[in-house]
């Protein structure tokens, strides 16, 4: 599966990085590069955790 992903610097120079498409994945790190790595994991385990509670994978919004 493959997740757009936007990461965003915040007011402290953290650099954010948030899956909008699996609610609650965020993740953050000092620089972009960490951020991206970070929320690949963070994604990893929010997909593995969703599995075990039988949710599905992502959340759709119908518009």
């Amino acid at each position: 599966m493959k997740f757009t992903v936007p990461v965003y610097c915040d007011e402290d120079g953290m650099y954010i990085a948030e899956c909008p498409s699996i609610p609650g994945c965020i993740s953050q790190g000092f620089t972009e590069a960490e951020a991206e790595v970070n929320i690949r994991e963070a994604i990893r385990e929010c997909l593995a955790v969703r599995a075990e509670r039988g949710l599905p994978a992502v959340h759709y919004v119908a518009l």
